[in-house]
This record gives C-alpha cells, sequence and structure tokens, in this order.
C-alpha cells in the first residue's frame, strides 16, 4: 500500500533501500544536494535498521523542518583547518550532522593511516543524528573509531536547578575478525528525549529517576516530564561537561557558557564533536588484534547467563543483529511516521514507495 494509514493502523514495513531512497528524495526537495541527501538518508535508515527508531527515518519531518527555517544549512561551505598531520577541525557551516560527521570520519581514517591515530573535530554543525553510525563507519575500514558530541543543555546536572548540560553521547567501534563490531553508543542521560516523546504519544509511565520537570523535579509522568536526568546521577552530569570541553570548548565554540550567559544567540541551535580514529596496525600485527578481539567477545559470551537473562551479549551484538532481520523483511515505521513522510511527500510532490501492514 502507499499513502497514509488509517489512525489506528500499526507499523508498515518499507525495504530498507525504498526507504533511503524516499528519505533521500524528501530531503533533497527540501534543500540538500543530491550527495548530502544519500548521506543523510543513509544515516537515518542505518538507525532504523539497527532498532533505533528515535534517530531513524522519524527524523525526516524535522530535518525538512531545520531545513525550511535555516536553521540547517542546505549548501554549506565547509572547509578543514589542520593543526597537525594527525589532528584537524572542520568548520561546518551549520550543515546537517551527517554531513558534517561523514565528511569528519573519512577524515579521521585518512590520517589514521598516515600516522596511526588522528583526531578531528567538528565546530558549528546541526544535530548529529546517531553517533555510532560514524563510527561504524570507521570500524568498517579496519579502525577503531571514537567520538564524542556536544549540544544544547536540555539534561538536569546533579545540584543544578533546570536544564544545565546537554545529553552529550559517546560512541565506540572496534572492529573483530568474524564477530559484528563491538558497537557502544550511549548516552550521558538515562533516557533519550526521543524515548520520552514516544512515551507521551504512547501514554506509557516513564521509568523511575529517568525524567524531571522543568524545575527538575523527577516524574514518571511523560506529560510532565521535559527533561531526562543524568545517567548515574553525578557521573552522567560529569561526563557531558566533560565532553562540552572535549568538543566544543577545544574546537573554539563554545556552547554550555553561551547557553547560559545573556547573549541571546547562545540559545541558537547547534551542535560540536569530536572523532578520533586508531590504526590498530601502529601498534602492532592488525589481525591479531581482530583476532583478539573476537576471542574476548567469544569469552564473554561463553560465560554462564545469570538467572532470567536471555543470554550474554555484548554492545551492537543484539542491534546488529535486528539489523540483518529488517533488511530481509523490511524497515517498520510508525503509523505517525509514515503519515508525516507521505503528507511531505504529497506537498513535494514526490511519490511514496510501496508499504505494507506489519502482521
Amino acid at each position: 500500500m502507499t499513502g497514509t494509514p488509517t489512525p489506528n493502523a500499526g507499523k508498515v514495513l518499507v525495504p530498507a533501500d525504498d526507504l533511503r531512497a524516499f528519505a533521500a528524495a524528501l530531503l533533497e526537495k527540501g534543500g540538500l544536494g543530491p550527495e548530502h541527501a544519500r548521506t543523510t538518508a543513509d544515516v537515518f535508515v542505518w538507525a532504523a535498521l539497527r532498532g533505533v527508531d528515535s534517530h531513524g527515518t522519524a527524523r525526516v519531518p524535522a530535518y525538512l523542518e531545520l531545513l525550511a527555517k535555516g536553521v540547517a544549512n542546505a549548501r554549506p561551505e565547509m572547509t578543514f583547518e589542520s593543526g597537525t598531520s594527525a589532528v584537524a577541525v572542520l568548520d561546518a557551516d551549520r550543515a546537517p550532522g551527517p554531513v558534517a560527521l561523514t565528511a569528519a570520519a573519512e577524515e579521521a581514517v585518512t590520517r589514521a593511516r598516515a600516522g596511526g591515530v588522528a583526531a578531528v573535530g567538528v565546530r558549528r554543525t546541526v544535530h548529529t543524528g546517531a553517533i555510532g553510525y560514524y563510527v561504524s563507519k570507521i570500524a568498517e575500514q579496519g579502525l577503531v573509531g571514537i567520538a564524542f558530541v556536544a549540544g544544547m543543555p536540555n539534561m538536569g546536572y546533579t545540584g543544578v536547578k533546570g536544564a544545565a548540560v546537554a545529553t552529550s553521547p559517546l560512541a565506540i567501534a572496534v572492529p573483530a575478525a568474524s564477530h559484528a563490531p563491538l558497537l557502544l553508543d550511549m548516552a550521558t542521560a538515562t533516557i533519550a528525549l526521543g524515548k520520552i516523546r514516544q512515551a507521551r504519544a504512547s501514554g506509557t509511565p516513564l521509568p523511575e529517576g529517568a525524567a524531571a520537570t522543568a524545575d527538575g523535579t523527577p516524574t514518571t509522568d511523560p506529560e510532565k516530564a521535559v527533561m531526562p536526568l543524568p545517567l548515574g546521577g553525578a557521573k552522567g552530569s560529569g561526563m557531558s561537561l566533560a565532553f562540552e570541553l572535549l568538543t566544543s570548548v577545544l574546537v573554539g565554540a563554545p556552547i554550555f557558557a553561551a547557553f547560559h550567559s545573556d547573549d541571546p544567540q547562545g540559545r541558537g541551535h547547534r551542535q560540536n564533536a569530536l572523532i578520533i580514529a586508531i590504526d590498530p596496525a601502529a601498534f602492532g600485527d592488525a589481525d591479531a588484534f581482530t583476532a583478539a578481539v573476537d576471542a574476548t567477545l567469544g569469552t564473554l559470551k561463553g560465560l554462564a547467563a545469570a538467572d532470567g537473562a536471555e543470554g550474554v551479549f555484548y554492545p551492537g551484538e543484539r542491534s546488529a543483529a535486528v539489523s540483518v532481520r529488517r533488511a530481509e523483511k523490511g524497515v517498520p515505521v510508525a503509523a505517525k511516521v509514515w503519515r508525516e513522510l507521505t503528507e511531505s511527500a504529497g506537498k513535494l510532490g514526490i511519490t511514496p514507495p510501496e508499504a505494507r501492514s506489519q502482521g
């Protein structure tokens, strides 16, 4: 079927390639160049394939709005500034995050191949998307990828009233010989903002200690929740502050201090990032390294599972398996999201791909 599902319909299934092409067509009509549209769509579909629906194609309407309002620059003039052979800073010129961070990851791999390790900072980008994507691309090249992101304060900080720091994420990808790469992709918040929105839409109570009202009072009511609370209290809030220093301050584009100042421009949406690539070959035999990674992961999976546990899994293992299944059977898209996508398609003169109801 095509078009808009009925309000009470469940999810629809769309082939991944069709969904990727559809998202790219929408983004291109929204102003992005063809290559940048494809890159951004690929990041969204990668997340959707792995079951991270909050960062999947549900983001397309929001990006169209960012482009329409000029918050995201549809035609950025991105420039690299090189400090040393192993360090560079990408001024993204408000490019969408997927465009800027993909370029930064590619630059980090190139420099790490030459010098063993490389760090690329990114300043002045807009919503980075699922940062696991970028480090995964580095791991696909046989390198270790590490990424930090800092954004607008939208999370509590231990001891502070109201929103103070960002839900700054961290991602690490480590290649293996035969296993799917280890992929740790986590925010410094107990729960993602997208999960709060999903709970609000479904009327599902939030977990205890996960979110708070505007004044910082913890709540399980998704209607009252406006911000997540830091993971592990002072640990999560401290990590977020550290990531602000390692990204925003390091590249000369502070967010935290400007946000909490009297300067109204300090509240303008922006994000910064730091991507690091490490070549295992610089430390010794790269094949021996990935073989040892396999042995480590295999040892973990061979440990006795706790009572009631579904099994023993390493970070990224289950999402990689979900990706395989969804690539074969189609990507589930929530009815509300599909309706928004098809409505946007109608306005932009794009024919949506065929979709079928999820059984």
